[in-house]
């Protein structure tokens, strides 16, 4: 067993007197103080209520007063009490937490760019929309695929566009088909969106390898299906490699293949969804390409297809005119109609757009090939420490179960929370559910080898504690502002507002 490293030093220590309440900036309030002062008014004052009648609030809602001193304060103390990809590792698996090149962000804020208004005359927009044209033949050509649509603003809204592209199809054919099958290594949004969509969802369960069972497939599709909805690499981390079987059996019965795209950062460059088969699929340009993901969103959800779905895809598209300039298509008879207010949330596609030419073809290449080469030196520092339920080749991931922790009492959840104490962001915890106990970990691209060794070293101490010293996890984190939370009292009986002092039960 490895010596356990020292934890990290946590960020953001503070003075005892502060420990308690420290972030109930509304109990630091005292009358009469102020972080600011306006100059005197040079127009006429006027009474707010003879503008607003009703609509004018009797107070200021008892708001806090403070110093503006106070007030960076306690904001740049909050800082240091979260955790983010500039301090550390995200191995979150599924999610896809990796760091997003500066570059991007300063290519974002052009001013003509940022400050461009989606409905502003297309006349004025035509550098605009060259990037947006510019982006779509880039991910067609990426996904082997014939047209784009980049309006669904993430994951789930491109797969419901997907699904409704699906429906779409089959209406025109005359029937738009009663099921879609799920396999049990899917994303969990996939069964939610079949079901929003109207269709009932049948479950297939993996094989041994943790992939699709062919026979069980070919027994489920019949000319009732609309499609099956594939998560490839699956949240297991395997590549389907009968995937063009899958696709044949599928198409066999006039049923589509839909791909799940979101972990496509194990594919960029090296394979193409639309050389094996695949008929419509949604990608994560805040996951594969680098643009901000979860509160540093919003997200951008491209749903690209073969020409078979086409003519449905959501309204407008973009066009080149006879007279070369860029515009907007309305006309389009069958579409789904639209997803989205305006076509996409433009700041990630120029996010996305800088990712993909700054790195080329090499580059995202070699970024898909670092992704697959971190999971793997992550598994085989690990696998000897933690159950590997599935031995087939890893991806972009690694899903680890905590079989051997579990036989000692401890859960792969306190474990993440030991983790935290040794200043890394936990792991995703029990899922995918076809793994009891999950440990789901992806590197990503952006690590070095040594915050690779620090992580391998602090699960390995996590091990060994296991075995030595279990009630320092069960009792984790424990360097953290907040110690470990009664999760079923908080999920049952949430405090979803602060209330003052004096309100408190």
């Amino acid at each position: 067993m490895a010596t356990a490293p020292t934890p990290r030093p946590t960020t953001g220590k503070v003075r005892a007197h502060q420990v308690q309440n420290e972030g109930l900036i509304f109990e630091k309030s005292s009358p009469g103080k102020r972080a600011y002062k306006l100059p005197p008014l040079d127009v006429p004052e006027v009474d707010p209520a003879a503008l607003l009648g009703g609509l004018v609030r009797p107070t200021t809602g008892n708001m806090p007063e403070l110093s503006e001193i106070e007030i960076i304060r306690h904001f740049t103390r909050l800082s240091t009490w979260n955790y983010a990809i500039d301090l550390g590792m995200y191995p979150l698996g599924s999610c896809t937490m990796k760091y997003n090149p500066r570059v991007n962000e300063l290519v974002a804020r052009i001013e003509g760019l940022a400050e461009a208004h989606p409905y502003q005359p297309e006349s004025l927009s035509q550098g605009s929309l060259q990037i947006v044209e510019l982006l779509q033949q880039c991910l067609i050509e990426i996904t082997g695929m014939d047209a784009i649509t980049l309006q669904p603003a993430a994951g789930a809204h491109g797969e419901f566009t997907g699904i409704l592209l699906v429906r779409a199809y089959h209406e025109s054919k005359g029937n738009a088909r009663r099921k879609i099958l799920v396999p049990d290594s899917a994303h969990g949004t996939n069964p939610a969106t079949a079901a929003l969509c109207g269709y009932e969802v049948q479950n297939l369960k993996s094989n041994a390898l943790g992939m699709v069972d062919l026979d069980e497939l070919a027994r489920a599709v019949d000319e009732d299906t609309a499609a099956l909805m594939l998560t490839n690499p699956s949240t297991i981390g395997v590549f389907e490699s009968e995937i063009h079987k899958i696709a044949d059996i599928l198409h066999a019965k006039g049923a589509l293949l839909y791909m799940d795209g979101a972990n496509m950062n194990a594919l960029v460059g090296k394979a193409r969804p639309g050389d094996f088969g695949v008929d419509v699929m949604h990608l994560n340009l805040h996951k594969t390409f680098s643009t901000p993901h979860g509160g540093g969103g919003p997200g951008s959800g491209p749903v690209a297809c073969k020409a078979i779905l086409e003519p449905f895809l959501p309204t407008p598209i973009l066009v080149r005119r006879d007279d070369k300039t860029l515009g907007w298509n309305f006309d389009r008879p069958q579409t789904v109609g639209r997803v989205r207010a305006s076509y996409g949330n433009y700041g990630m596609f120029i996010r996305a757009l800088a990712y993909i030419l700054a790195n080329g073809p090499d580059g995202l290449r070699q970024t898909t090939e670092d992704a697959v080469l971190n999971a793997n030196y992550i598994r085989a520092g690990l696998q000897d420490f933690f159950d590997l339920p599935y031995t087939t080749a890893s991806m972009h991931e690694v899903v680890f179960s905590d079989r051997r922790q579990a036989a000692k009492g401890i859960k792969t959840g306190d474990m993440a929370k030991r983790l935290i104490d040794y200043g890394f962001h936990p792991y995703t915890v029990s899922f995918p559910m076809i793994v009891s106990g999950a440990l789901m970990i992806e590197p990503t691209e952006s690590e070095s080898r040594e915050e690779l060794d620090l992580f391998i070293a602090a699960m390995r101490a996590i091990a060994l504690e296991v075995e030595e010293t279990p009630e320092l996890i069960k009792n984790a984190p424990h360097s953290t502002r907040v110690s470990r939370l009664d999760e079923t009292t908080a999920a049952r009986k949430p405090i979803l507002r602060w209330k003052p002092k004096a309100e408190q039960p």
